[in-house]
């Protein structure tokens, strides 16, 4: 048993923000295709506030980058797929043939859940495939099957939760989107034929999901390790690390509360706690879905942070704002801001803005938090940036 290592709480931020590359200045020469690489996958999402969370995602590690390249990268080059982690991303085409085994999963877990056994039949599944083949890629407004019966919250009608199902079988893919919509097509059509006959064991994508999981956290619980991906289970993530313990390294990580708890982390750990940057002082406005966000147990854990997405919370009752946006600065938290885009006025409006607990707004940070939202008016292509008098 390899000695423990003890990660110091601003070791620990820089560790993680380097890994999921934002620990550098977003700027350079933007490399797509090894940005997403980098990150394992991006959450997608259909609100739109001021740019969807895919492409907010992806401009907060490049400012470079615009909206229209994730469509070409995805649709023209086929370098991405898009499929289901903890929620609808695009990850790697190189990634396919370790993703296989979660076609099976979440069709085995589709068929056991409620609301989807309304789903057509396996005629009507085979029809829907049949058209597809004939007609190209289709989105669900080229089917009209009703719901039969009570309508309840969740109801769809039957097309709708057939072609969910036969996507998260894998025997359909999204050949693209359009406005976000999505149009499926025949997986063979999709996906280039090598990543579909590349065969690997299930106990070799298990180690691949549960290895690169552990490369971009730079360290973490079992627990973190299963949540990467979501296409693992509690079980599996637990084995695997006690079957790995001669290769991992055990570490007790300092939380922002003082407190130390164990974690595990890659054989390489102290070469990266070496040549891990320091996190830029630059001040950034983060999506609600950024991967250094989205696991709000971790960002309390590191952070101090407390976070909740309440865009599904009643307006009376949320305590911020229905799309609130995380604040960070160096290697920590500052403040969060709500904002939106109004395209057609092509204005930027900041609706309110909120401190952190014990942090000093002085001028020079106002000043960078204005550099930023000019920098996020020209990613959706907007002029006139306004603040709410209420600000």
């Amino acid at each position: 048993m390899k000695s423990r290592l003890r990660l110091g709480n601003r070791t620990a931020r820089r560790l993680w923000l380097s890994a999921q590359g934002l620990a550098q200045t977003p700027t350079g020469e933007l490399d797509l295709d090894a940005l997403i690489k980098g990150l394992g996958f991006v959450q997608l999402d259909s609100i739109q506030v001021v740019s969807r969370a895919h492409h907010h995602i992806l401009w907060s590690r490049n400012q470079n980058y615009r909206e229209a390249m994730l469509h070409d990268h995805m649709s023209h080059k086929r370098l991405v797929f898009e499929h289901f982690t903890h929620d609808a991303s695009v990850i790697p085409m190189d990634f396919y043939p370790m993703w296989k085994r979660q076609f099976r999963r979440l069709e085995e877990r589709v068929r056991g859940w409620e609301w989807h056994r309304g789903m057509l039949p396996e005629a009507g599944r085979d029809a829907i495939k049949a058209r597809i083949r004939e007609e190209g890629p289709l989105s669900t407004k080229a089917f009209n099957s009703k719901i039969q019966g009570k309508k309840e919250m969740w109801s769809r009608p039957p097309h709708k939760l057939t072609l969910d199902y036969l996507w998260y079988a894998g025997e359909l893919s999204t050949a693209y989107r359009k406005n976000f919509t999505k149009f499926y097509d025949l997986t063979n059509r999709v996906i280039p034929q090598p990543y579909l006959s590349h065969k690997l064991t299930d106990k070799a994508q298990i180690d691949w999901l549960c290895r690169s999981a552990l490369d971009r956290l730079a360290f973490g619980t079992e627990g973190d390790i299963q949540k990467f991906w979501d296409a693992v289970d509690n079980i599996e993530a637990r084995t695997w690390v006690d079957q790995k313990r001669k290769e991992l390294v055990p570490v007790d990580v300092e939380g922002a509360d003082g407190a130390w708890r164990p974690a595990w982390a890659p054989g390489d750990i102290e070469k990266r706690i070496e040549t891990a940057p320091a996190a830029t002082s630059r001040l950034r406005i983060l999506n609600p879905f950024d991967p250094v966000v989205r696991n709000r147990e971790r960002l309390k854990r590191l952070f101090g942070f407390e976070y909740t997405v309440e865009m599904f919370v009643p307006a009376a009752k949320r305590q911020w704002g229905y799309y609130v946006y995380p604040i960070l600065e160096g290697d920590r938290f500052v403040g969060r801001i709500e904002v939106k885009a109004d395209r057609k006025a092509r204005q930027l409006i900041v609706l309110n803005l909120w401190q952190e607990p014990g942090v000093k707004w002085s001028q020079p940070r106002y000043g960078k938090l204005e550099s930023e939202l000019e920098r996020m008016a020209r990613l959706v292509s907007v002029d006139e940036l306004i603040w709410s008098k209420d600000t």
